[in-house]
């Protein structure tokens, strides 16, 4: 019922504002193109000089209506296009999954070197995981979009794993979110789950070991 509320609600907010949100849907749209287009162009030169490529997938997404309304509730912002835009910086998602560590963080660099990429954000869970286990590198950026009359800096939501992280996140995510499980059983997941992630951290610092030939 609530989410069906939700999802009248932007239909609404849709309707009324059908232009400005569809531009502002484009505008994002265009940025991920953009940012998967960098990503792409580094994996090549990459490969070119070390003769292996450090990024082994690229996923990109758009925040669905129902999350970026259950957001801005959470904020107790009102649904308008500039709330929307000033305060949600997520909405244009990139997930890059590399092979090793070591890789994600010279993709950073290289990434944040470029002169058309402005920081917002760095959250850096590998060095500090979250409490649950969980392990990835976040940006928070704005890029350039070059529309026919004007330049648009767009923000984009950057996350870097490797495979074992992304294996990680993806099935804690199936596992933990099902319905209906008691809290003793939740707490016995949570742990479980932080076993696992442990698991999956020595994995990737024993293949980096085992490229390096250490």
């Amino acid at each position: 019922m609530e989410n069906l509320k939700l999802v009248d609600a932007f239909t609404d907010f849709v309707e009324e504002s059908t232009l400005p949100y569809r531009q502002m849907m484009t505008y994002y749209n265009c940025a991920l193109m953009e940012v998967e287009t960098k990503f792409k162009v580094l994996n090549e030169q990459f490969s070119l000089f070390y003769d292996r490529n450090p990024i082994e997938s690229i996923h990109t997404r758009i925040k669905s209506q129902s999350s970026i309304l259950k957001k801005l509730q959470k904020k107790n912002l009102a649904l308008t296009i500039p709330n929307i835009e000033n305060n949600l910086f997520d909405i244009a998602g990139v997930r890059v999954v590399c092979a090793f560590t070591e890789d994600i963080y010279s993709l950073v660099n290289s990434f944040l070197s470029q002169d058309d990429v402005r920081l917002i954000e760095k959250k850096d869970y590998i060095q500090n995981p979250k409490e649950n286990g969980y392990r990835s590198l976040h940006l928070i950026v704005e890029i350039p979009i070059f529309l026919s009359d004007e330049k648009k800096w767009i923000k984009v939501e950057v996350q870097f794993r490797t495979i074992a992280m992304d294996f990680w996140a993806s099935l804690e995510h199936k596992i933990r979110y099902k319905k209906n499980l008691s809290k003793e059983r939740l707490d016995e997941i949570d742990k479980e789950l932080l076993e696992c992630a442990q698991i999956c951290k020595t994995l990737d610092e024993k293949m980096e070991e085992i490229k390096t030939g250490n």
